[in-house]
């Protein structure tokens, strides 16, 4: 059985290394905190970076293997902790901090009827 736990953490590692680190600081740069440009420059950086890694457990080296590995993760995140800590710690490196508008009736959203 794979121990889902080790690939993350490798994972993880794999985004300290200095070529990896370096060529996310770009990506970022590139992005300036656009979510779209987040997703043009950002996520295929993080994504060929953890198919450097996840290849080496029988996962394809191209999209459908990080989507696979992604859905296996997630569906274990629920039932083992170590694991929903190391997907937050690893979606951390990749996602930017997303704020979350306010909710609720403080917020000043609800219109007054005229």
């Amino acid at each position: 059985m794979l121990r889902l736990a080790v690939v993350l953490a490798e994972v993880i590692q794999a985004f300290s290394a200095p070529e990896n680190a370096v060529r996310m600081d770009e990506a970022r740069d590139n992005a300036c905190n656009d979510m779209g440009k987040m997703l043009q420059f950002v996520l295929p950086v993080a994504t060929q970076i953890q198919q450097e890694v996840i290849k080496a457990y029988g996962f394809s080296c191209d999209g459908e293997g990080v989507l696979k590995f992604a859905r296996l993760v997630k569906s274990y995140e629920a039932q083992d902790p170590e694991i929903a800590s190391l997907s937050g710690k690893l979606k951390a490196l990749f996602l930017p901090p997303m704020t979350l508008p306010p909710h609720g009736p403080a917020s000043g959203s609800s219109v007054a009827a005229s």
